[in-house]
């Protein structure tokens, strides 16, 4: 069975947990990577006897599987590493990690059962029969490792890692040719882990040549791990400080690249310890101030680049605006056209850092000609996860849109001319707030309509994209009062329905769901032929670029939003489907199997969450569905049974809503049932317990009346709870002797059709009723705000005041 990608981010992390309280984070990394390391390398061994990495027996990972338990499991452990760091040229890269070291993992008995475990947590994963994306699977759970890492190693320590969504932007940007041979170069002078340059070597569809440094040794290893479980086994990665010692030269000179991306660190005030002069980086331009590096790495990358090389590299905000000699460089930067672009990003992107940064995009081609400078402000576009900010897959593409087609958006983009830049008022500022309003117009209270009434046409102006998509609505809704002025025709709390049940929002939204079916109709074969060739990365570029192309041409609805519908489901849910199908087929992944199962560190059996469980206890057998779970094909193939099961569900909630209700009045404090109530609560045993007394005392008549009645209602109850179970466990019975005989169109039905397409037209359609909720809402403030004119608000104070007056004269109060 294919490892789903969930399922092995899972168990990697339980893998951390191991580790988690002896050591720091940016510690115990080294652990859990080296690990995957062996285990991916030993798997593939097994599978590919051509692989470029060649395992030894005695540093294997079923070598590792057999020193488990064994009290000296640490030391042999860093031994077999050893044996296969040496047969492949990755000494000090694999075998940083010491397994056997008591002040990281403890002595004797603990440290010998914290390896093992490590071990066994590994064991259990195959990565054999994962087939859904090459090597991309393993590189996903490595970023996913890395970016959890990063989170935890607190500040300063979780640099090494640019988050994969910033890298994807960055790749993006450097818009590489289909047709780059792989000979074409890239470099990134402070490359991290890697990750930076892996995803631009993965938009390049033959790949790239690539460079990079790296000064601290711990994460250059996890650099060139990252480059072998990434399917890069090609890659020259060397360790040194890129400013003091850069490791490319040619004849003295430093070697330029064709590409070049960096994430460097930010604001190094040590950058000239050492610094290299000889190389000229600085040449024609100021030196940077002493306590602040950011210039000197991209003066670095700057000389780095051929000549008609391109780059993109992540700084803070600073850059844009810095005076003195930063200010000297960056005129002089904009003067020879070498800065095309500027993406601003949100705050709180980085690990290490909570500052906003941007990306500056380099181009030395033409660049003598660039009469403009492309400025993005994309520092609202975001969502939180967890202690950060996240780049969702709409902000991404909205970037490199805006990028590649040029498009000033409305507080968004704009080319910027240069002669703009070079202003006297700018100065060469490249601050992207003096150039891109990206705040949100005010909501301008209008004096004429609270004295006269009305609503501010400025205010239903604003609203023009409703309009568009909605013509005839705001005449309906907005009939002239006077110059620029409309009155509100209807109540505005009949304002939802009159928009919601307009024939113009009706066709609106159907108009929505006949473009997903057209869409979803036209990728369908694409689904149909999914088969163990294709790659789940390119499927769902070629269905999501598609929907984005159905929905640009259509009014209101914002594109970017129905793509990340789309994107998160996949995200969430449809890869991993995509996974299975590839690795086990149509047929093989939609059969149910039997749950895994394990045992705690108290040897307590554990089971996987099954969606069906026949017999019990020690015959239970828990059967997993994981491409169709039950409710699909009980919704296809079993509806009348399924809708004589809701009708018993209703049945069972009245019945226990009786119940409840019944002792809510009665099981009170001198209530009727208070004498069955113990520690606050009342049961059937209670009430039964209760009866008996009552009859035996001769208890108050009602008081017999009312526990013979509870009783009635409970046994009501248990009878609906009873017919419940037994019609789901005839249903469940049903659906799993179905899926024996469901067809491969029945599946690929069930999956395409039902599954995907029912749950993506659902979450697109979401976006439709937040879009009406939205123009609701705003209609709704602007009548409530307009709703009364200063002198009926005067009238009705005057009003009140005399009666208040009137009542007062009453109670003899002549004031």
């Amino acid at each position: 069975m294919a490892l789903k990608k969930s399922d092995l981010y899972s168990s990697l992390w339980s893998s951390a947990d191991e580790l988690r309280g002896s050591m720091d984070a940016s510690q115990y990394k080294d652990y859990v990577l080296t690990l995957l390391f062996v285990k991916y390398v030993s798997d593939k061994a097994k599978a590919d006897k051509s692989a470029l990495i060649y395992v030894p027996d005695d540093g294997s990972f079923d070598y590792l599987i057999s020193l488990k338990g064994k009290p000296d499991v640490g030391e042999k452990v860093n031994v077999a590493i050893r044996r296969l760091a040496e047969e492949n040229d990755l000494l000090g890269v694999i075998n940083n990690a010491n397994f056997d070291d008591p002040a990281k993992l403890g002595s004797g008995k603990e440290l010998q059962d914290k390896v093992s475990n490590l071990i066994g947590i590994f064991q259990d994963i195959d990565f054999t029969g994962s087939k859904a994306e090459g090597d991309d699977l393993l590189g996903d759970a490595y970023e996913y490792l890395m970016r959890h890492f990063a989170t935890q190693s607190g500040k300063s320590k979780g640099q090494f890692y640019t988050p994969a969504e910033v890298s994807r932007v960055m790749a993006q940007l450097l818009q590489i040719p289909v047709n780059t041979p792989k000979s074409t170069t890239v470099y990134d002078p402070t490359c991290g882990s890697g990750s930076l340059l892996i995803k631009v070597a993965d938009a390049a569809p033959n790949g790239l040549t690539i460079y990079g440094q790296e000064n601290d040794n711990a994460t250059w290893a996890l650099a060139r791990m990252n480059m072998i479980l990434h399917g890069n086994e090609t890659h020259d990665l060397r360790q040194g400080n890129t400013l003091a010692n850069p490791k490319f030269t040619y004849n003295g000179n430093l070697q330029t690249f064709d590409y070049l991306v960096a994430n460097p660190p930010f604001s190094v005030k040590s950058w000239r310890n050492g610094f290299d002069f000889s190389f000229g980086r600085f040449d024609g331009f100021d030196t940077p101030p002493d306590k602040n590096g950011d210039y000197a790495f991209l003066l670095h990358m700057v000389k780095s680049l051929r000549s008609r090389g391109k780059g993109v590299v992540v700084l803070p905000h600073g850059v844009l605006f810095r005076g003195n000699s930063e200010a000297r460089i960056r005129t002089e930067l904009i003067k020879r056209g070498y800065i095309k672009a500027i993406i601003g990003l949100p705050a709180n992107l980085f690990y290490g850092t909570g500052i906003p940064a941007c990306l500056i995009v380099l181009d030395k081609e033409d660049a003598q000609a660039r009469s403009g400078i492309f400025m993005i402000d994309a520092s609202r576009g975001f969502e939180k996860d967890g202690p950060k900010n996240r780049l969702r897959p709409r902000d991404m593409h909205k970037i490199v849109d805006a990028y590649t087609s040029g498009k000033e958006i409305a507080r968004y983009s704009r080319m910027v001319p240069v002669s703009e830049i070079a202003d006297p008022k700018n100065e060469y500022n490249l601050n992207i707030p003096r150039y891109i309003d990206s705040s949100e117009p005010e909501d301008i209270q209008d004096l004429r309509a609270h004295m006269q009434g009305g609503i501010p046409d400025r205010d239903l102006d604003a609203l023009q994209p409703y309009w568009d998509a909605f013509p005839n609505l705001r005449s309906e809704l907005f009939p002239p009062l006077r110059h620029g002025y409309s009155a509100l025709a209807v109540d505005k709390s009949d304002i939802q329905v009159r928009v919601t049940q307009s024939p113009e929002y009706g066709t609106f939204a159907n108009g929505i769901a006949d473009t997903v079916d057209a869409w979803w109709a036209d990728k369908r074969k694409l689904l149909v032929d999914i088969s163990p060739t294709t790659r789940a990365n390119d499927l769902i570029q070629n269905v999501s670029e598609a929907l984005l192309e159905a929905f640009r041409p259509r009014p209101l609805i914002d594109e970017y939003g129905v793509y990340e519908q789309l994107m998160s489901y996949w995200n969430a849910s449809m890869h991993d489907d995509v996974a299975l199908i590839v690795s086990d087929g149509w047929d093989g992944s939609a059969r149910p199997r039997l749950a895994r199962t394990w045992k705690d560190k108290n040897n307590k059996p554990k089971y996987e969450e099954a969606h069906i469980v026949t017999g019990a206890r020690a015959t239970a057998r828990r059967w997993v569905m994981d491409l169709i779970p039950p409710e699909y094909v009980v919704a296809r193939f079993f509806p009348e049974e399924k809708a004589e099961l809701d009708g018993l569900i209703l049945e069972q909630e009245a019945a226990s809503q009786a119940a409840e209700e019944y002792t809510g009045e009665h099981a009170v404090e001198e209530g009727l049932l208070w004498e069955a109530v113990e520690d606050n609560k009342i049961t059937k045993a209670l009430v039964a317990g209760r009866l008996r007394v009552a009859r035996r005392e001769g208890a108050e008549a009602d008081e017999i009346e009312a526990l013979q009645h509870v009783i009635k209602l409970y046994e009501a109850e248990a009878a609906a709870k009873k017919s419940v179970k037994d019609a789901s466990a005839k249903i469940e019975q049903l659906a799993l002797a179905q899926y024996e005989k469901l067809t491969t169109d029945d599946i690929q039905s069930l999956v395409i059709d039902d599954k995907w397409g029912g749950t993506i037209r659902r979450h697109i359609g979401a976006e439709v009723t937040a879009l009406g909720q939205a123009l609701i809402a705003r209609l709704r403030v602007l009548g409530n705000r307009y709703e009364s004119t200063v002198g009926e608000l005067e009238a009705e104070v005057e009003a009140l005041s005399a009666k208040v007056a009137a009542h007062l004269a009453v109670m003899g109060f002549d004031g």
